[in-house]
């Protein structure tokens, strides 16, 4: 595909919508950070959509024409895309996480975790215990972390609670979708509440973290995600801080806790300057992702109980 071909004639082919939409984002002001990280991508994936095509379509249907309907449908996509920032996964419907294909509307945050690589690494070189057999996925959102984690380990049941029903009915729908319900339990939740007594192997965590001075600077493109999933307090760790508290209780000896926490990274090392933190790094890209051990977690209690 050539995102530099001079667009000649009107658009009529899927390749030809594909540089008609590129070229619209390109002299755009949209953001891009819910599945894609430019122009190209976002062009690519809202025209297969609009065309009834999978994602992972050959070349060969660069060629094909659009109907009328998906034409119209299209270009409404677009236009909704520029003039009310809503990010593209909220338009489609559907999101991408790990690999796998999840259902996504504005109930929850759009999937976009870093988590799913250390997911699909299974864990290493940070897990040391046997096989995971139980995992928590805590303020599951749509339940991206929890069901990616059932879905690349059969071994596992996993468990995925939150506050919200309504992201709890999403994440629900997601289960269903990859016939993982037999394996995944969902639950509400205020954090750990609901799981009392329960021991798990590993804790996957995406909180909602962004400070206040972050959620007032964020773009237009944010603000079509549900308020309660992303700020977290003046400082973005006001549940990081409950997590840190309480997560010892609910792992096993060989155990591991696994939080995103972004851009409120350096707060949280400024809060504990006496627990070392260990900072995961990601190939494909994202930070302030932490792991620390069931023992660490108790060895540093003291502090992360203050």
């Amino acid at each position: 595909m050539n995102d530099n071909r001079q667009q000649t004639a009107a658009p009529t082919s899927v390749g030809d919508y594909i540089e008609y939409c590129f070229a619209a984002l390109e002299n755009s002001h949209v953001y891009y950070g819910h599945g894609t990280d430019n122009a190209w991508d976002e062009a690519v994936q809202m025209v297969l959509f609009a065309a009834g095509l999978p994602a992972d379509a050959p070349a060969t249907t660069l060629s094909r024409v659009l109907t009328a309907p998906q034409t119209e449908d299209l270009l409404g996509i677009l236009q909704r895309r520029i003039d009310e920032h809503v990010p593209l996964p909220y338009l489609t419907g559907r999101a991408w996480f790990a690999g796998l294909e999840f259902a996504c509307d504005r109930r929850a945050i759009i999937p976009r975790s870093p988590i799913a690589e250390l997911i699909l690494n299974e864990y290493q070189p940070w897990y040391s215990g046997p096989g995971p057999h139980r995992i928590l996925d805590l303020c599951c959102g749509g339940g991206c972390i929890g069901l990616a984690a059932a879905r690349y380990n059969a071994a596992a049941t996993v468990d995925l609670v939150d506050l919200d029903p309504a992201v709890l009915a999403l994440a629900r729908e997601n289960a269903a979708r990859l016939e993982l319900t037999d394996r995944v339990t969902l639950q509400q939740s205020d954090l750990f509440q609901a799981v009392s007594g329960r021991r798990y192997d590993l804790i996957l965590s995406n909180p909602p973290y962004v400070d206040e001075q972050d959620l007032a600077d964020i773009p237009a493109e944010y603000a079509h995600e549900p308020a309660l999933a992303l700020g977290s307090g003046a400082d973005g760790l006001a549940l990081t801080r409950l997590i840190l508290a309480q997560a010892g209780q609910y792992l096993e000896d060989t155990g591991l806790l696994v939080v995103e926490v972004g851009n409120s990274w350096s707060a949280l090392e400024q809060a504990y300057p006496d627990v070392p933190f260990t900072w995961l790094e990601f190939e494909q890209g994202g930070h302030g992702v932490f792991a620390m051990s069931a023992q660490e977690l108790r060895q540093y209690g003291e502090s992360l109980e203050r």
